[in-house]
């Protein structure tokens, strides 16, 4: 099968190739090598994929999806049969100081993408929601089936908006699209700018890490391999108009939206404390008060993603952090 996966060189999106790869597609890797972050572990994450095995099957094209002329002609040249959407600004507080940034790449560049589906027949396009949707919900565990109205952050927003653009594409259009909401991703080749690699840089450096909310939080955080896991047999099975019932999912729509989560939040305490162990040393720690536009926690309800693809995710927050610590220090080695 030949896969589109946008955000190619980001955290996720070089697993979900990596993989697809691995069982024999042929993948079309799309970024657009943005400085949100340094730009050396994106390229490090391609170097990767080139060096792997199936790597004559991964074609990388270094193109923005707020392109519009751009990624149709892209997509009219390879006929993808099914995308993988992983593409966005990413960050909570990010979209506090910079957003616009977040109306170009979440909201034109994800327009920009239903319509290159729906103009050349793609088969099911998955693409990357948020737990960051529910908002100030205080209900626990999220359920698909609340409401999230009540974003707290422009990213929020935008992964909202996407669902409800996606909604309308399925409706009118008859394209199957199925939105996942990752719930704290975390793992080797991750993000510098989510709490793993801040904490471990910072305990690394004998800096002190900013503990917020003064330490009362938690997370439902996800292995990178089970969110590869999740996505793609997702990937596999297109939405359908047919809803199960009380679904709270319109009838009439291919369309789908699944939580992925590991069902288990961890305080952050918790996970610092994990973190220290595996590294050996113990942090600094700064407490300060909650963000603007952060959550005290989230915890997901991955019940509908376990009844329509058979999967949950499970791997144990420990077992997590000691390959991240393992992959981080022999990556960063000789930097500390």
């Amino acid at each position: 099968m030949k896969i589109l996966v946008t955000g190619a060189a980001g955290f996720i999106g070089f697993h979900v190739s990596q993989a697809l790869l691995a069982r024999g597609d042929t993948v079309i890797g799309l970024d657009n090598l943005n400085d949100y972050y340094d730009v050396s572990l994106k390229q490090a994450r391609l170097d990767a994929i080139a060096a792997h095995e199936s790597a004559a099957n991964f074609h990388f094209i270094k193109a923005d999806i707020a392109d519009e002329k751009r990624l149709m002609e892209i997509v009219a040249a390879h006929k993808p049969e099914r995308v993988v959407h992983l593409a966005a600004q990413a960050g909570v507080r990010y979209s506090i100081q910079n957003p616009q940034a977040y109306v170009q790449s979440n909201l034109v560049g994800f327009g920009n993408i239903l319509e290159a589906c729906r103009h050349h027949n793609v088969e099911h396009l998955v693409y990357a929601s948020s737990s960051s949707v529910y908002g100030g919900n205080t209900k626990l565990p999220f359920s698909e089936h609340d409401s999230v109205d009540h974003p707290v952050s422009l990213y929020a927003a935008t992964k909202k908006a996407n669902e409800l653009m996606a909604h309308t594409y399925s409706h009118l259009y008859k394209l199957p699209t199925t939105g996942l909401r990752f719930f704290t991703v975390y793992g080797p080749w991750g993000r510098p700018d989510m709490s793993p690699f801040l904490f471990a840089h910072a305990i690394l450096s004998g800096k002190p890490i900013q503990v917020f909310n003064h330490g009362d939080m938690m997370r439902d955080f996800t292995y990178i391999d089970d969110i590869v896991e999740g996505v793609i047999r997702v990937l596999d099975k297109p939405a359908v108009a047919e809803a199960p019932e009380g679904s709270g999912i319109a009838a009439h729509a291919p369309y789908r939206v699944f939580n992925i989560g590991n069902n288990q939040p961890e305080k952050l305490m918790d996970f610092i404390g994990n973190l220290e162990q595996a590294l050996g040393k113990t942090a600094v720690k700064e407490f300060l008060p909650m963000q603007p536009g952060d959550v005290k926690a989230t915890f997901a309800d991955t019940s509908a993603l376990e009844d329509w693809v058979g999967f949950k995710p499970a791997t144990s927050l420990k077992a997590g952090i000691d390959r991240f610590v393992e992959w981080y220090s022999g990556f960063y080695k000789g930097r500390y």
